[in-house]
């Protein structure tokens, strides 16, 4: 078992058979196309790209939810099975070690549970606790996400985007795993609730040592919670390493398009100064 990275992936390859626009008939579409990197245990990697550049299709390879075309996935240093043939027993196990956050916790939580028998259900799940010990492990996962007690009885509709990312979380907490996959997850919130979530993950990580794979296209978010990058386009890696070195001297133009991207002080976006010089008028 490697004793420093949680994650590796090596020469990952995912194929799609799309059915063609030009004429009857299909054809291979490849959405991630032979890349590798590698997760610290504790550590925090980002892995960034626009809409269409594999990131997503990644991250779905490496937890199961689409098959693998060739390449390697090892988590906690034993290669994974991931061609669609892995049965319930196996899924468990691997959910001890790693868990995912969506990007809407609305869609990914049950509406018809409450915030406290979602928790439950993920403890009965992966846990062996009883029920007493259940109910006082939901109030410490409550307090780590910082959800007050008295929300454990509401169910997803009479909390704010915020909290549903909160408990999304916790619900992956209860696992006690040794990795979270984020996917896109702060970017349903306003700027406001995203700077908090963040926060949040921050201390999760400090005080748990999870590491954080987290996805996204905002390289703003990525500078502030991971350590590395990988920035992806097309389905390929164009550049990674350490975030101070991806950012104080990118290599591609690809990055650097994406750090002059990135909103600084004094900005303002173009729609707001028109409107602006409409007003004056």
């Amino acid at each position: 078992m490697s004793s420093e990275y949680i994650l590796e992936v090596e020469n990952l390859v995912k194929r799609y058979q799309v059915q063609r626009v030009d004429r009857p008939g299909h054809e291979v579409f490849t959405a991630v196309d032979d890349i590798s990197f590698a997760l610290r245990r504790g550590g925090s990697l980002g892995v960034l790209g626009e809409s269409g550049s594999g990131k997503s299709t990644t991250v779905r390879v490496i937890v199961g939810l689409e098959t693998l075309t060739s390449g390697t996935v090892r988590v906690n240093g034993e290669p994974w099975k991931l061609d669609g043939n892995v049965g319930t027993r196996v899924r468990r196990q691997r959910g001890s070690v790693v868990q995912m956050v969506f990007q809407d916790p609305y869609q990914s939580l049950n509406r018809r549970q409450s915030v406290a028998a979602c928790l439950d259900e993920a403890l009965r799940l992966h846990t062996d606790l009883r029920k007493a010990a259940r109910a006082e492990r939901i109030k410490q996962l409550a307090h780590q996400v910082h959800i007050p007690e008295s929300l454990l009885a509401s169910y997803p509709r009479a909390l704010s985007g915020g909290q549903r990312q909160r408990v999304a979380i916790a619900r992956a907490l209860a696992a006690n795993p040794k990795l979270l996959l984020l996917d896109e997850a702060v970017s349903a919130l306003d700027v406001s609730v995203q700077g908090q979530v963040l926060e949040l993950l921050e201390e999760i990580r400090r005080t748990t040592g999870v590491a954080l794979l987290f996805i996204s296209h905002d390289l703003a978010v990525v500078q502030r919670v991971c350590d590395e990058v990988v920035v992806m386009r097309n389905g390929k890696i164009v550049e990674s390493g350490p975030i101070p070195d991806v950012l104080g001297n990118p290599q591609s133009e690809y990055t650097r398009r994406l750090i002059a991207s990135i909103p600084r002080r004094g900005w303002k976006p173009r729609r707001s100064l028109n409107t602006t010089m409409a007003v004056k008028q």
